[in-house]
């Protein structure tokens, strides 16, 4: 330490002790201190007395019940996600205690497209729940956390408590072997702060992929609803649309897609309600349904409402075993065709079910039977045809006597030719004609059939969606991304019919080409169909061509021919006269006259 430094730590030494000599306080001020201390001594043990005696109070107030402090439900408004499950040989159904409803719905013994197990809806993408008007503002059960119990494996209750012995309880339960899932609301005490007399309840949810075309399987999926007495409608197919129920008691309402229907159906019909379905854009997703049904609340202090719900396929016999015409869900087409496929169409097919042999070979039993019943028509319509072809020899010579300047005339001409030889030109129509209905239905039936699904037989994996053979990996317009073999076969099978019949008939000029463009649209428009569709057209296709063999080896032209000069011969008095014939040789004597009638006035 340097001698700088030492004198300035002497310096500060002095200073501090001056200091403390100097400032220190007197007698008087450490007196006056003292006195202060005691006061405030005083002061602090009556606040802590009086702090005691408050807190005492407070503990012998009653409890203020929190759950009571955030509003109805109060105890149900926040708490844990849990689920649980219910399963038996048909379903796996999981619960969850939000919202007290059914989380997801597995149809077991089903797959998807690609191999996965059949959901119909799934998570927080499925809504259910009542809507209560209490104290005027609407509380929705789907979010309250409702309390759970299970009992046993077949039935799960699930309660959310309002206060006391007020509460919702909902009860589902499940049966062996069924498809149906028991479902009751429970209100009891509710009638005290429950306002006005009705309840809604509130479904929504959205259908999840589950085939091949996700296009198609929109064209097949739409919400269904019943009124009470009546027949089963829906909403849309094809777009976005909204529809008010008020037209009577609804006895059921559907979320119907294409091979899977989830159904609810109450005891007591519902008062009213509306049905809403969005087309979805999303990935793996088919349509948004949403529905919200009417109860009639009675203001009782214990009121319940009984229900069941149908989770499963759209097979008519299961949909029909399940009551309630839940099986006029399945499009089966317009009148006629849906009468012939289900009092026809479906019987034939069922019979031949039972033998347990490949849907392929059904298939072409099914169409070799209905060519059979049908093969009195074909002939009748094969024997016309080719009377008007030897008769077109004499209708050329007409129309190059007449000429074309006059078609009234020439058909005059023709008429009496026909009447001569006791033809009928639409005697190769009419039997064509009475046939294409049950060619139409066959258009119904194949795509809606669920039997038909993941049904494989030969190439085709699946007989109720296309088979793509060939696949372009872009999509193509009218074509799409894939094109069918099954769908070739039956547009080149009907080119080759076409052209067939064509020589049967003798037909010429517009009408022989235009033969040849209906399978080429066909094309475009069936490529996505179910190759099962195609498969029946291919196959009636090619029996047609056996038969008009067999008819040919039957029918001897010349036969026919002097068949037709005798009638020739014959005298007028002899010959029938068709009603047809006389009306159609009125309106040509009509068409005449009016012809040289505006010649005149010209």
């Amino acid at each position: 330490m340097d001698r700088n430094t030492f004198t300035g730590l002497f310096l500060i030494m002095i200073v501090l002790a001056g200091s403390f000599y100097f400032f220190k306080p007197s007698e008087a001020e450490i007196k006056k201190e003292k006195e202060r201390i005691a006061a405030d001594s005083t002061k602090n043990a009556t606040a802590n007395t009086a702090a005691t005696q408050a807190a005492a109070t407070v503990a012998a107030l009653p409890a203020v019940d929190s759950a009571a402090l955030k509003g109805p439900f109060g105890g149900n408004i926040s708490g844990t996600e849990q689920t649980s499950v219910l399963e038996n040989e048909n379903l796996k159904l999981t619960f969850t205690n939000k919202g007290g409803k059914i989380l997801s719905v597995q149809v077991k013994g089903q797959k998807t497209y690609d191999g996965k197990p059949v959901v119909l809806f799934d998570g927080n993408q499925n809504k259910f729940g009542l809507n209560l008007n209490i104290g005027g503002k609407i509380i929705s059960t789907n979010d309250l956390y409702f309390t759970a119990s299970k009992n046993g494996n077949t039935s799960v209750s699930m309660r959310a408590n309002y206060a006391g012995d007020k509460y919702i309880e909902y009860v589902y339960d499940l049966k062996p072997n069924s498809n149906k899932v028991g479902f009751n609301i429970n209100l009891n005490g509710l009638n005290q702060v429950v306002q006005n007399n009705a309840i809604t309840l509130n479904w929504e949810t959205t259908l999840l992929e589950q085939e091949k075309s996700g296009k198609k399987e929109q064209e097949h999926s739409a919400p269904y609803y019943k009124y009470a007495n009546e027949n089963p409608s829906h909403l849309s197919v094809a777009k976005d649309e909204k529809e008010e129920l008020k037209e009577g008691k609804i006895e059921w309402f559907s979320f119907k897609q294409h091979f899977f229907s989830a159904v609810l159906i109450p005891a007591v019909p519902f008062d009213k309600g509306d049905l809403e379905v969005k087309v979805s854009t999303q990935p793996g997703q088919i349509k948004w349904y949403g529905a919200n049904m009417q109860l009639t609340f009675n203001q009782l202090a214990a009121q319940s409402y009984a229900m069941e719900f149908y989770f499963g396929t759209n097979k008519f016999s299961t949909l029909k075993a399940q009551g309630h015409e839940l099986e006029k869900q399945v499009d089966m087409g317009y009148w006629p065709l849906k009468y012939i496929n289900r009092f026809i169409v479906l019987p034939v097919f069922n019979f031949l079910e039972g033998f347990g042999w490949n849907y392929g070979l059904i298939i072409l039993l099914l169409t070799i039977m209905l060519k059979v019943a049908m093969s009195p028509l074909t002939y009748k319509s094969y024997l016309s045809m080719a009377k008007m072809r030897i008769l077109k020899p004499e209708m050329d010579e007409i129309k190059a006597k007449v000429g074309e300047d006059n078609p009234t005339l020439l058909q005059q001409e023709y008429l009496k030719l026909y009447k001569q030889v006791g033809v009928n030109p639409l005697g190769g129509c009419l039997p064509m004609l009475l046939q294409l209905p049950f060619v139409m239905a066959f258009f119904f039936f194949f795509p809606n059939l669920f039997e038909l699904r993941g049904e494989s037989f030969l190439w085709m994996k699946d007989l109720s969606t296309y088979d793509d053979f060939i696949k372009f990996g872009v999509n193509i317009p009218v074509l799409g991304n894939h094109l069918s073999l099954m769908c070739i076969l039956m547009t080149v099978s009907t080119l080759i019919y076409t052209y067939f019949n064509n020589q049967i008939s003798g037909a010429t000029g517009q009408m022989k080409y235009i033969g040849y463009i209906m399978p080429i649209v066909f094309l475009g428009v069936l490529n996505s169909y179910p190759s099962g569709l195609n498969y029946y057209y291919f196959l009636a296709n090619m029996l047609t061509f056996a038969q008009q063999f067999l008819i040919k080896s039957m029918v001897d032209d010349e036969k026919i021919h002097k068949t037709l000069q005798d009638n020739k011969a014959k005298p007028v008095a002899e010959k029938k006269k068709s009603r047809f014939s006389a009306k159609l040789e009125d309106y040509m004597r009509q068409q005449q006259q009016a012809q040289i009638q505006q010649k005149k006035n010209k």
